[in-house]
């Protein structure tokens, strides 16, 4: 039997299969919590889930949401729609994935 070391991120359970990927999913999440935080304290009425799904996706589009703010707003559209990092595969784990 072989033994995979595998990491999980302890703010969603996601696992990843290399630690640098862990981390990064983590300060992922650290910023959609943060964006979240900022939505709901300036934008009166917002519900949470509205607010977390809106954290969540301008974190996830950090990359692209910092070229648009640095003059180049059609980045904003080039972004993939399907999670996945602007250089190659999602990196969170096949079998935790669908849990």
């Amino acid at each position: 039997m072989a033994v995979v070391a595998v990491w999980k991120c302890d703010r969603d359970g996601a696992m990843f299969d290399n630690k640098k990927d862990a981390e990064e999913h983590d300060k992922m999440l650290e910023l959609a919590a943060n964006i979240t935080a900022l939505i709901e304290r300036h934008i009166e009425g917002i519900n949470e889930q509205a607010g977390e799904e809106i954290g969540l996706l301008l974190a996830k589009r950090r990359d692209a949401l910092a070229k648009a703010c640095k003059g180049k707003p059609e980045a904003l559209l080039e972004q993939k729609e399907n999670g996945a990092h602007e250089g190659g595969e999602e990196t969170v784990t096949p079998f935790v994935a669908n849990q």
